[in-house]
């Protein structure tokens, strides 16, 4: 397998779109870290774990339909996933006597990337068998174009520098 990078070449609106997706994403990162963190420091020391948070997602996308609500429920599963990851590696490195790195709070401008884990949920892969170009749609916003005939899995949104996205099919 695989991976290979594309730079989409946005338009306003479009970059507009993805930076608002980047921000809401961030948002819902941020939102979970703090949920574990307060759990954590409650006198009951309860832990959330991926699971109860993804479970909640239904009910944020209801209570926020114009900004959580109007992205793809698996790119939002996703970055919980990260944040899970992040406190696994965090206790892995507690347990094992290193310097273990707590997962942080980050910034809008620090939050660059946006992983879509299937076809067609959210970021389309969208190829025309009679047309001599293969293109990639993203139904949050942002069109490219690439000579590039391939079964495309998984996903990726970056933003690399200002108006420069990267999706890595």
């Amino acid at each position: 397998m695989r991976a290979y990078k594309f730079l989409m070449r946005p338009t306003v609106g479009q970059q507009a779109a993805l930076g608002a997706m980047l921000r809401d994403h961030c948002s819902l990162h941020n939102g979970a870290l703090q949920e574990r963190r307060d759990a954590y420091r409650h006198v009951s020391r309860t832990s959330v774990r991926y699971g109860q948070q993804s479970a909640q997602l239904k009910e944020i996308r209801a209570f926020d339909p114009e900004q959580q609500g109007r992205w793809s429920f698996s790119s939002q599963q996703a970055t919980l996933r990260r944040l899970d990851k992040a406190f696994a590696a965090f206790f892995r490195r507690v347990k094992s006597g290193e310097a273990p790195g707590y997962p942080r709070f980050r910034g809008v401008n620090w939050f660059d990337t946006v992983d879509f884990p299937k076809d067609g949920d959210g970021c389309r892969w969208d190829s025309t068998p009679h047309d001599p170009v293969t293109r990639i749609e993203k139904t949050a916003p942002g069109v490219s174009t690439s000579p590039f005939h391939a079964t495309v899995g998984a996903r990726s949104a970056t933003r690399r520098s200002p108006g420069a996205h990267v999706p890595c099919p």
